[in-house]
C-alpha cells in the first residue's frame, strides 16, 4: 500500500517544485556573467557547506573510508557535476522553462535504466507505453526542421543529463546496505562534484580572468546554491521520510509548470507550441509510468530531479 500524503506533505512538495523550479531562474541569471562550469562548481560547493554544517549540528559525521568516498564521487558526477554542467552549456541556447520541461525525462530513462542495470525493477507494458509517449514528446519539441541546429544540441544535452540522473539513481543503490544516512550521502556526493569540478573551472574557464560579477549575480548564486540545493535537499529527504520515494517523485510533474511561470514573469521568456505540445506528452508518459492515474499507489524507481 502507498503511504497517504498529509496536509504539510503537500505544502513540502510545492515548496519544492517551486525551490527546484527556480533553480533554471536562477541558473540563467548566473550564466548572464558567469561561465558555466563555475556557477556550477559555486552550486555544489556552496549547496555542500550549509549540509556538512547541519549534519554536524546534528551530531553525524561524514563516511569514512577510501571506498566509500570513491564511490561518493561516482555518484557526485553522475548526479551532480555532469548533469549539472551539460545543463548549464543547454541553458545557453534555449529558455529555462524548456530546461525545465526536458528535466521531467529524467524517469523515462529510469524505468530503462532500471530494467537494463536492476534484477527487481522490470519494465512493465504500461511503463514502456510511458516512455515511448514521453520521448515522442521529444521528438515534437525538436521539430521536423531536419538540421542539428543550437536548440537540438541543447536538447541533446539535457537528455544526456537526465540519463546521467538515472544512472546516479541506480549507483545510489550501493548505499543502502552500507546503512549511510540518506543526508550524509547528499553532502558528500556534493563535496565529491566539487572536487572533480574545481580543476576544470581553473584551467578551462580561469574565473580569475572573469569580470567581477554584479551583485543580482552573487544572488543568483546564493540562491542556487543555498535554497535551490542545500534547502532543498533537506525538504526532499523530508519528504522522503513521511510520503515515500513515490509520492516524492510527484515534484517531476510540479518542477516545469514553475520554472516555466519564473521564467516568463522574471526573463520574458517564451516557449513556442510544440515546447508545450511536447511538455503534455511528457506529463502523459510520467502518467503512464507513476501508474496512479490507473490504479492505486504502488513503488516506482526512485528518481531525484535536480
Amino acid at each position: 500500500m502507498g503511504t497517504t500524503m498529509t496536509g504539510r506533505d503537500w505544502a513540502i512538495l510545492l515548496l519544492l517544485s517551486v525551490l527546484w523550479g527556480g533553480s533554471f531562474l536562477f541558473l540563467a541569471l548566473a550564466l548572464r556573467e558567469l561561465p558555466p562550469i563555475t556557477v556550477m562548481l559555486l552550486r555544489v560547493a556552496g549547496g555542500a557547506v550549509p549540509l556538512l554544517a547541519f549534519l554536524l549540528l546534528r551530531g553525524e559525521r561524514l563516511p569514512s573510508g577510501l571506498r566509500i568516498w570513491a564511490m561518493l564521487i561516482v555518484l557526485g558526477l553522475l548526479n551532480n557535476a555532469l548533469p549539472f554542467v551539460l545543463y548549464a552549456f543547454a541553458q545557453l541556447r534555449i529558455e529555462s522553462g524548456l530546461a525545465s520541461i526536458l528535466n521531467a525525462t529524467t524517469p523515462l530513462w529510469g524505468v530503462l535504466v532500471a530494467h537494463l542495470f536492476t534484477t527487481d525493477e522490470r519494465a512493465t507494458i504500461p511503463k514502456i507505453v510511458g516512455v515511448l509517449i514521453g520521448f515522442a514528446g521529444v521528438g515534437v519539441m525538436v521539430g521536423s526542421g531536419g538540421r542539428l541546429g543550437g536548440e537540438a544540441i541543447a536538447i541533446l544535452m539535457c537528455l544526456g543529463a537526465t540519463l546521467s540522473y538515472a544512472f546516479a539513481a541506480v549507483y545510489a543503490r550501493r548505499f543502502r546496505p552500507l546503512g549511510i544516512a540518506p543526508l550524509s550521502v547528499a553532502t558528500g556526493q556534493l563535496i565529491g562534484a566539487s572536487l572533480l569540478l574545481f580543476p576544470f573551472s581553473l584551467v578551462l574557464e580561469q574565473p580569475w580572468r572573469v569580470p567581477v560579477p554584479t551583485a543580482e549575480t552573487w544572488w543568483a548564486i546564493a540562491g542556487f546554491a543555498l535554497i535551490c540545493t542545500s534547502f532543498a535537499y533537506w525538504l526532499y529527504f523530508r519528504l522522503l521520510e513521511t510520503a515515500g520515494a513515490t509520492n516524492a517523485l510527484l515534484v517531476t510533474f510540479l518542477i516545469p509548470v514553475t520554472a516555466i511561470l519564473l521564467g516568463v514573469l522574471v526573463l520574458g521568456e517564451a516557449l513556442a507550441p510544440r515546447h508545450y505540445a511536447g511538455m503534455a506528452l511528457i506529463a502523459l508518459g510520467l502518467a503512464a509510468i507513476d501508474g496512479r492515474l490507473l490504479r492505486g499507489n504502488r513503488n516506482v524507481p526512485e528518481q531525484r530531479t535536480r
